[in-house]
Order: structure tokens, then sequence, then C-alpha cells
């Protein structure tokens, strides 16, 4: 992957240090496609930064979690801000603000991580699909572990108003811009229905980590800490633009597993086609039936055999996987639950199980 770091200039001016440092808010006016996600990396330059070590061959896109985008030629411009630009313990933190958006940019990869539209509710990404998963699971509390700026945790609370979400995020001050920038400070108020976001700070996968709910204890400490049993559990874990390793082994899962409630369910933030892969299927065939296996899906799979579900976003939605555990729900009884859009995109859901006969399943639109 294409890696970028951002310097100050000068650092002195601008008070950027080393640990929990911050750049001082400054205006840029700089050309930024109103259709997201696909702000080109080149063009996020400006007197406040200049890049370093960027291979130029080709340029990277700011998309959901790392996936590799072409910027399209037809896209109209918009000016955006730098709101912050903080560097922290785990994150190189920038949050942009356009006219129509608000847009957290993580580590040395920059891409989105989180964006909240100011005039409409759906991103068109696969936050909206996490907002679909309350309706197919028991009731009870849902994790969601990689919280970020909140994009899925606004949307969830908004079309289910009586969730008790419990958010998870290792980063303390991408939380403090977060609650400042993104609004994650009223999530954290009880809505009338009751519904609220409880916010942990923490390593997901530390075996030092024990809070009320416990979803984050590993190994031994999982059947002891666990106070409260999880309806589902959401997983959004990134880092350098990749899934976290821990993601892509079997014993991840089977002790995550155990936080769940009976029927419980994970849906999964699974990332792009990079990384490693195998193909199934003839690549030069005319029906273009080669399925590119995702590491994560395949980790899932070993995990809960016959229970592993997935659909890929379309190109313009970041072309990230999904995976879904449990038995493959009814499909045209879960879109009924669902507002539109969503009561179209869960009818894209597939067994994993399709991959090993050839069918590839159809891509969101």
């Amino acid at each position: 992957m294409e890696q970028m770091i951002y310097q100050s200039l000068p650092s002195t001016s601008l008070g950027l240090s080393s640990v929990g440092g911050t750049v001082s808010v400054c205006s840029i006016h700089h050309r930024w496609p109103s259709v997201w996600p696909s702000v080109s990396l080149s063009s996020f330059s400006s007197s406040c930064f200049r890049k370093r070590n960027l291979k130029k061959a080709k340029p990277l896109a700011f998309t959901p979690h790392h996936h590799h985008h072409q910027q399209p030629q037809n896209q109209e411009d918009e000016d955006f801000q730098v709101l912050t630009a903080t560097r922290s313990h785990y994150n190189d933190i920038v949050i942009l603000d356009t006219p129509k958006s608000r847009v957290l940019l993580l580590d040395s990869s920059h891409n989105v991580h989180s964006i909240l539209y100011k005039h409409q509710k759906w991103t068109g990404s696969y936050w909206d699909e996490f907002a679909s998963l309350p309706a197919i699971v028991p009731q009870g509390p849902i994790a969601i572990l990689g919280l970020g700026g909140g994009t899925a945790a606004h949307l969830m609370l908004e079309l289910w108003p009586a969730l008790q979400l419990e958010g998870w995020e290792i980063d303390q001050i991408l939380i403090d811009k977060a609650r400042v920038y993104f609004g994650l400070s009223d999530l954290e108020k009880h809505t009338q229905a009751g519904g609220v976001l409880n916010i942990h700070i923490g390593d997901a996968f530390s075996p030092s980590v024990n809070i009320s709910g416990g979803y984050a204890e590993r190994k031994a400490r999982f059947n002891v800490a666990v106070q409260t049993k999880m309806a589902s559990i959401i997983v959004d874990l990134f880092s350098g633009g990749k899934v976290l390793p821990q993601l892509e082994e079997v014993t991840t899962w089977s002790e995550l597993y155990n936080l769940l409630m009976p029927n419980g369910r994970f849906m999964v933030n699974c990332g792009g086609t990079s990384g490693a892969t195998d193909s199934i299927g003839n690549p030069d065939s005319s029906t273009n039936e080669t399925c590119v296996q995702n590491s994560t899906i395949k980790a899932l799979s070993k995990a809960f055999p016959g229970q592993t579900n997935w659909k890929k976003m379309a190109e313009t939605n970041g072309e990230n996987y999904l995976a879904l555990t449990g038995p493959l729900p009814d499909l045209v009884s879960w879109s009924t639950m669902v507002p539109d859009p969503l009561c179209s995109s869960v009818l894209q859901w597939r067994p994993y199980e399709s991959l090993t006969t050839n069918s590839t399943p159809p891509v969101h639109r």
C-alpha cells in the first residue's frame, strides 16, 4: 500500500508535537469531489501540509478503510476546511469540513474512517449496512469494535432509538475529537426511547482490559469478565489501512463468540481485495465467475462453517467486503423490517459457500 506522511510547514508555528500535538486550524480552499468516496490523495495538499514518500504511479483515494479507488474525471469539486489535525499515539487524525459533510481521516493511509453528511442520513457505504443488523438479532446490547467517529452509531440510534450501543475505541484523543466534531457527546445522552451509546477506551484485543460488559476480554478472561452477553458485535477494526491481523485468525472469532447471546451475530467490515487472496473459477471465463476470497471471511467461515454470509459493496461505494454470521436470514422478510435503501441492499447477502460453486453474488449497487 502507498504510504503517506503529512508534515506541518513549519512544525514550530503550527504546534505539532510527536504525541497528542495539534496542528492549528487552517482554511484550505481546495478541489474535493462532491461525490464521495473518491477524494484523490494527490489533491490533498496545501500551505499547511507537504507530502513525503509518495509513490506517484497510482493515486490513492480517500475511501472507506483502505480500498484503492481511482478518481472519476467528471466529478464536481468542493471546497473543504481542515478543522483539526492531530497526532496521537495511535493515529494521525485529520478532520475535514465541507459544505456537505464532515470527514475523519486516520493513520498514514488517510482513508475515510467516518463521515457525517449535513443534509442526508445515508452514507452510501458499509456503515449503512450496519444499521440493518438490529432487525435480525435478539433484543439486547450491541457492541461496536472500532467506533471511530461514530458514523454507524449515529445511523443506528436514529433508526433504532431504543438501542444500547457499547462502542469500543483504542484512541482517547480520537474520541475527544469525535465528541467535538462528530456529535458523539450527543449519542452519550439517553434518547427518549432509552437508547444510548456507552464509550469504552482501550485495545479490543488486550488481555489486560476488564470493564463492565467485558467483550474486549480474551482467552480465559472472557467467560469471567462478561457480565452481559451481546445481541450482536459489529467489527470495524483497521490499522494502517489494513484489517487487524487478529481478524484473520480463527481463534479470535471462536473467543469472541463466547460474548454473544444465543442467536447473536457478527457483522464485519472485512476490507477490500488487497492482501492474501485466492481465486475461484476461471479468470478468463466470459461469464466472469471469478470470486476473490477475503482472508477475514475465510477465517470466519472456518470458525462458523455453514454460518457465514457475505456481500461486496459497489465500486462507487468502496468495494468493501462485509460478512454476517449465523444462518442466512429470510432476506425478503428482513427487507420489510428496514427502510429504503436498506430494504434493497439486504437482498444482496449470499452464503459464503456459494463461492465454491463458482457463483458470484451480486454487488450492492
